[in-house]
């Protein structure tokens, strides 16, 4: 009876173990473009918005966004998406011109030359 009860404890153990460790997630460093308090602010906000996100902080001096996030619920482009809804450009998706022209003047940084990034959702850009 010990055996099975200490083998039964074991076994819940290492299933908590094993958790806690997936839920942990990865850590990611990402180029945002931007310049001061209110920016970092808008930045980490729209991180921190996507599921799966646990944790954000955008470094202004190096323009990185670093994040801890559950790879098995979302990923970094998805984030990516989320900054640039809010005007910010990153490494993969230019922010809408009309949202950027929106940020306060402070926030204005100069945009990187735009390369044509397609982000393609679904199967919607392709044929079967």
């Amino acid at each position: 009876m010990k055996t099975k009860s200490m083998l039964l404890i074991a076994g819940l153990l290492f299933i908590g173990m094993t958790s806690l460790v997936a839920k942990d997630g990865k850590t990611e460093k990402i180029t945002v473009h931007g310049k001061c308090g209110m920016c970092k602010s808008r930045i980490e906000k729209a991180a921190k918005s996507v599921e799966g996100v646990a944790k954000a902080s955008w470094d202004a001096a190096e323009k990185v966004l670093t994040v801890k996030y559950d790879a098995g619920t979302t990923t970094v482009l998805e984030i990516e998406q989320a900054v640039a809804k809010v005007g910010h450009d990153t490494e993969n998706v230019r922010a809408d011109d009309k949202v950027y022209d929106k940020l306060h003047g402070c926030c204005k940084y100069e945009r990187p030359v735009s390369k044509k990034k397609v982000v393609i959702k679904g199967h919607e850009g392709h044929k079967h």
